[in-house]
């Protein structure tokens, strides 16, 4: 009884902590920083809080730094007195914003943990109805499908949901601090409004990409694929994918080792592209932050070309180098947490390499930690013409 009460006491001991260590390292270093810098150190507090605990935490936190904030920062220092009322202002604007920013980034953290038992059931669902189909009778087949697909309907749900309520949420604190509608509005930098329109065009082009990775999954079902083969340069298509990547691994470093004098390939240049994008994505997901990230292109037979992208991360398990390709199947590495997404990425690109009668592949690294995922088009028609 003890024990569950003392760890009920960690997240706020922790809060008190965290502002504590904040504000002492803030008022060593007082004649360097100003009143704004201090606010949005404290600020940041409160966010690391609600990330790594809860609510709860995250009000206490807001509370300590609003008391130091005007203990330490706001004229007179070292009395809760405000001599100038306009720091009454930014006095209760910290407050505001660190209890909204709080609540947001525990409500985030809250819908990550449930999204996390959801996929957890969907890959133990999917494993029993394979197992069900091979062992059990077709009704109980049947039974583990219907199960599947509701646990695959929450899933989905809650990704499609999850930018929804992040971009809600932004244009809400937007239309608050415009003052005109707001009993009690929340008077927001350029800087922070900046920010909150980034958030919103960064999720919805992350539910953009979801839906469209739904719909290309269906049709690769379905048989539907159509593919528009074209001439171009793989230096063209992987550019392409870059441009679309450059979120995913802006926190890598990325280089390119294309073979000197490949030919144009006669190939559907969108879906290779997509297939370039899915697995500099992938390699981004798995690898440790300030990695390299390497992309080769050769040519291994006269009628193929083969892409190699290679991180260095901790690399596929022999037993799981095929199922990373299924769908719906995501890999949780040690340490790493949820990857995030719901495993459409690499079967997709299975069906769009295949679709072109090439082939596609992961095997270990052999000078170091990592993976190597390759995979290989067909050049074209033997008089195929040839890149200047």
């Amino acid at each position: 009884m003890v024990f569950v009460t003392w760890r009920k006491c960690v997240p706020y001991l922790g809060a008190c902590f965290l502002v504590a260590c904040v504000t002492g390292l803030l008022v060593v270093v007082r004649a360097r920083v100003n009143v704004s810098t201090a606010g949005f150190a404290l600020l940041l507090c409160v966010v690391i809080t609600a990330t790594r605990w809860s609510s709860g935490p995250a009000v206490l936190a807001s509370m300590l730094g609003m008391l130091t904030y005007n203990y330490f920062f706001l004229p007179p220092v070292g009395a809760f007195t405000i001599a100038d009322p306009q720091n009454w202002v930014a006095l209760a604007a910290f407050f505001v914003t660190a209890v909204i920013v709080g609540q947001l980034s525990a409500r985030a953290r809250r819908r990550a943990q449930d999204a996390e038992k959801n996929r957890a059931e969907i890959e133990r669902l999917y494993r029993e109805l394979q197992s069900a189909f091979e062992k059990a009778s077709h009704t109980e087949a049947l039974k583990r499908s219907e199960q599947l697909k509701s646990a695959l309907l929450d899933a989905v749900t809650h990704d499609l949901r999850t930018p929804l309520t992040s971009i809600k949420a932004s244009i809400s604190t937007l239309i608050s601090g415009e003052g005109e509608c707001a009993e009690d509005p929340v008077q927001l930098t350029a800087d922070e409004k900046a920010e909150l329109l980034t958030v919103i065009d960064e999720e919805s082009d992350r539910l953009n990409k979801l839906i469209e990775g739904l719909v290309e999954l269906a049709r690769l079902e379905a048989g539907e694929i159509s593919l528009r083969p074209n001439w171009g340069t793989l230096d063209d298509m992987l550019a392409d994918a870059m441009a679309r990547a450059r979120a995913a691994v802006k926190r890598h470093r990325v280089e390119v080792r294309l073979q000197d004098g490949l030919p144009l390939i006669r190939v559907d240049s969108r879906a290779v592209s997509e297939v370039l994008f899915s697995l500099l994505e992938n390699a981004a997901k798995y690898s440790p932050v300030g990695s390299t990230i390497t992309i080769d292109g050769e040519r291994p037979q006269s009628d193929e070309v083969m892409v190699t992208v290679a991180d260095q991360g901790q690399g596929v398990a022999p037993e799981l180098r095929e199922k990373v390709f299924s769908r719906f199947f995501r890999a949780h590495p040690e340490g790493k947490g949820n990857p995030g997404g719901v495993g459409m990425g690499l079967a997709i690109a299975r069906g769009i390499v295949e679709a072109h009668g090439g082939r596609i592949w992961v095997e270990p690294r052999t000078d170091g930690p990592g993976s190597l995922f390759r995979f290989t088009v067909p050049i074209g028609d033997i008089d195929e013409p040839r890149a200047s």
